[in-house]
């Protein structure tokens, strides 16, 4: 009789447990099948100029960062001035604009500033897909044969790039 009440109680326990657990997980540090990996080839039409293509081998080289950003990303709006102090620090930045409208994309670089050295237009959101996006922002460190060394999911602060992006980034300059 008292092991009829002492199951649900071991199931309730083992269920606190287990929620307690997920609930002190950082949803950012996700870790991705692709690290280490060589990155997901694609050649789209570059945003900027629907004439011109932009290809995975156009990355490669050097170290480099591929930041997959919309428009209709509030997150992304908010990340733009830390794309543009990467930048400054001599950090070459591609981007995949996913998921977008030429024009948006277009008016939001006009209004931000365009950190990019060219921009693939994702509009169907494949390429995106490829590289196992599930929302933006997210940002990869493709070293110079287009290994990705790091995957950042959610907005770069300043203590990412300090601590994180930076730090790697220089490493793999200096293995070129």
């Amino acid at each position: 009789m008292k092991l009829r009440f002492l199951i649900p109680l071991l199931a309730f326990i083992a269920l606190v447990g287990l929620l307690f657990v997920g609930l002190s997980l950082d949803p950012r540090e996700i870790p991705s099948p692709l690290v280490g990996k060589e990155a997901p080839e694609f050649d789209l039409p570059e945003l900027r100029n629907g004439e011109v293509r932009f290809a995975r081998d156009d990355m490669l080289g050097r170290p480099a960062l591929l930041n997959v950003w919309a428009s209709w990303c509030v997150t992304c709006r908010q990340e733009h001035p830390m794309l543009a102090e990467l930048r400054r620090a001599g950090v070459p930045i591609y981007g995949l604009n996913y998921k977008d409208t030429r024009s948006d994309a277009l008016r939001f670089l006009a209004r931000f500033g365009d950190p990019y050295d060219a921009i693939g237009f994702d509009e169907s959101g494949l390429v995106g897909i490829d590289y196992g996006v599930y929302a933006t922002p997210e940002t990869f460190l493709i070293d110079g044969t287009g290994r990705i060394r790091f995957k950042h999911i959610g907005m770069i602060t300043p203590e990412v790039i300090e601590t994180e992006i930076l730090p790697l980034y220089r490493q793999l300059e200096a293995e070129t």
